[in-house]
């Protein structure tokens, strides 16, 4: 199974009154380290809006171990966690610098038309993509 690593350093922006990462802030990294891992495999989600087409957070779910404060740096580790060829879900860790596991989650994906929102068949689509899930999913 691959997983992607990206590192995010903590920001002052994304801290709150009390001096911690907002909660609402995971989902972006989450997203950071998402597009991150479908760079690694080889694509672009760009590629995707550009031949007119999206893929919207249908679920996602988060706990929090441990908090992030400024000047921090997390590694967030992404992966394919399942896939059925039309809903991906996208598993992540994310650790603090001494390697502790302060956030964990998953979202759930698919993928629509960009103009009607119709869910579209991810293998008809985009066949490239979907071989390398395929094989990304048998590699647990």
């Amino acid at each position: 199974m691959f997983i992607s690593e990206t590192q995010v350093e903590v920001r002052y922006a994304e801290t709150d009154a009390m001096q911690v990462v907002y909660h609402g802030q995971y989902v972006v990294w989450f997203e950071i380290g998402r597009t991150n891992l479908i760079k690694e495999l080889g694509f672009h989600y760009a590629d995707m809006e550009k031949s007119g087409y999206v893929s919207p957070v249908i679920d996602i779910q988060l706990s929090y171990k441990q908090p992030f404060r400024y000047g921090e740096t997390a590694t967030v580790r992404t992966w394919i966690q399942d896939y059925t060829g039309i809903r991906t879900t996208y598993g992540y860790e994310i650790k603090n610098a001494k390697g502790e596991v302060c956030v964990t989650g998953s979202s759930v994906h698919t993928v629509v038309d960009k103009e009607t929102f119709r869910p579209v068949k991810f293998k008809k689509e985009f066949p490239e993509w979907h071989e390398v899930y395929e094989k990304e999913k048998q590699s647990k």
